[in-house]
């Protein structure tokens, strides 16, 4: 998101910009985003958008039923990759039975962030080589959280064709979340 200069001089002895001056990159109003979370106790929390609902792990010990937020980034970016392949699929009329996505981020202690992300994305397709580079291609560069990312620690990874070694099924089966656990 970008702002006009000029909003940043009338805006200069103000706290906030106006929003009707947020712009995007193509000068057209910058989409918003909006998460609220709220603190459970001391073994977690809950954020919510829309009409979802999600458990964090804000538990010091940590806790194995909740992401933490480390987790929570790993699993916007291969959502972000996920909904970019939905998004293109279409328009490439590439088609696809499963895709699976496997992520890995190094973390160091002082000061406290990300270092580097890897990974690991699998498509199930007959589709040729040189379509599935360009899945992988329209993947790296069109996702807003992975460009946002991708803009702040390295993000490196490879798309391979296929059922992921770490997934046992020998078949996707249905094309809904419904039913699984």
């Amino acid at each position: 998101m970008w702002i006009n200069s000029t909003v940043i001089e009338a805006a200069h002895d103000q706290d906030t910009v106006p929003e009707e001056n947020v712009i995007s990159m193509d000068n057209k109003p910058a989409l918003e985003y909006h998460v609220s979370a709220e603190r459970i106790d001391a073994h977690g929390s809950i954020a919510a958008c829309k009409t979802a609902k999600i458990i964090l792990d804000t538990d010091l010990a940590g806790r194995n039923d909740a992401f933490n937020p480390a987790e929570l980034l790993l699993a916007a970016i291969a959502a972000c990759m996920i909904k970019g392949i939905e998004r293109v699929t279409p328009m490439l009329k590439f088609r696809l039975r499963g895709v699976d996505v496997r992520l890995t981020g190094r973390r160091q202690d002082s000061p406290p962030k990300m270092i580097g992300i890897e990974y690991e994305l699998w498509v199930e397709t007959e589709e040729p080589d040189r379509r599935l580079d360009l899945l992988h291609h329209n993947v790296r560069n069109f996702g807003t959280i992975f460009n946002t990312i991708l803009a702040a620690c390295p993000l490196e990874g490879a798309i391979h064709r296929g059922i992921p070694p770490w997934r046992y099924e020998a078949t996707r089966g249905a094309d809904s979340l419904e039913g699984r656990s």
